[in-house]
């Protein structure tokens, strides 16, 4: 039987872009919240990766008074491409995290290595069966049946159709057969040139090939999605390819997974989804095939997924009172 005070989890979002950890209470309350930089394995390799999810930690934990002893019963972490590619290195990944001796007290309790995609499943909803996309610079589509799952897309921005990465390379793609006059004008290439603050398209060159490619291409996304407001054709074909092109990875997985007839949460997480064109078009393919998904788009942060996962690690040592 467990006792709840001074007992906590720790739940760990990590992602390309920044790495969120919270502290809750065995009640699920969030306490503290947080962040420190990427820690996707695939993008900047795991020695980066597992020293970002060890300062998330180690600043989550220096938040909470330190007059008060704390005991961590669980803590799970979730990173990309766990799934894909790393699912035999999770030991490593943890006796990496050993190495960080400032948050030793974690492993006092049980330890999960998951994948982020669960976590921000969990996020939108208390169901463990259903499915899930993510469409933020990457993409991916993860489903849930009993002890089954299925997997579509998410193999890394040469892929992943339907991302913000995809979208923006399209996007830009139009642009300079605009500017070489291959192609019809858009306004995409206007919004570019407002936006990255460049006068022609020799220093568009340069502010697109001197950064990192995940990080600008998708901003050419947003532009692509505010010239469709402004009624821009080629944008809007764009956008309405991308929503196919998620709701196709979304109609296999539901396929494999025999979702068809039933009703089952539909999570959507990721900023592409933002763009109102894309979501209409991935709600109405999915219909077609699986008209009683229930399409959530979680309010909450996907790290809430972690803590709802930590805290149903902890049930197996017994009655929490």
């Amino acid at each position: 039987m467990l006792l709840k005070n001074n007992n906590y989890v720790i739940g760990v979002d990590g992602g390309g872009a920044k790495t969120v950890a919270a502290l809750s209470n065995l009640d699920g309350k969030i306490l503290n919240i947080a962040k420190s930089g990427p820690s996707s394995p695939r993008n900047i390799g795991m020695e980066i990766a597992i020293k970002n999810v060890a300062e998330a930690i180690k600043k989550v934990l220096g938040r909470h008074p330190p007059t008060t002893p704390i005991k961590i019963l669980s803590v799970f972490i979730g990173l990309p491409a766990i799934e894909e590619e790393y699912k035999l290195r999770r030991e490593e990944i943890k006796k990496e995290l050993k190495r960080h001796r400032e948050i030793s007290q974690i492993f006092e309790g049980k330890i999960i290595i998951g994948s982020d995609q669960l976590v921000a499943f969990r996020s939108g909803t208390d169901e463990t069966d259903g499915v899930l996309i993510i469409s933020g610079s990457g993409c991916v589509t993860h489903g849930w049946r009993n002890k089954k799952e299925a997997h579509a897309s998410g193999w890394g921005w040469l892929n992943d159709e339907g991302s913000g990465f995809w979208i923006g390379q399209k996007a830009f793609q139009t642009v300079f057969r605009e500017l070489d006059a291959r192609g019809p004008k858009t306004l995409i290439t206007k919004l570019a040139f407002q936006n990255l603050r460049v006068k022609n398209k020799e220093e568009l060159m340069f502010k697109i090939y001197s950064k990192n490619p995940t990080e600008i291409v998708p901003l050419f996304s947003i532009y692509c999605d505010q010239a469709w407001r402004k009624g821009d054709a080629i944008a809007k074909n764009i956008l309405v390819e991308a929503g196919k092109e998620l709701a196709l990875s979304a109609n296999t997985v539901i396929r494999k997974l025999n979702f068809q007839r039933d009703e089952f949460p539909l999570v959507l997480i990721g900023g592409v989804f933002k763009s109102k064109l894309v979501l209409e078009t991935v709600k109405k393919e999915i219909k077609k095939l699986a008209p009683q998904a229930k399409f959530i788009r979680p309010k909450s942060e996907p790290v809430i997924g972690a803590i709802k996962l930590a805290l149903e690690q902890i049930k197996n040592y017994g009655k929490i009172n």
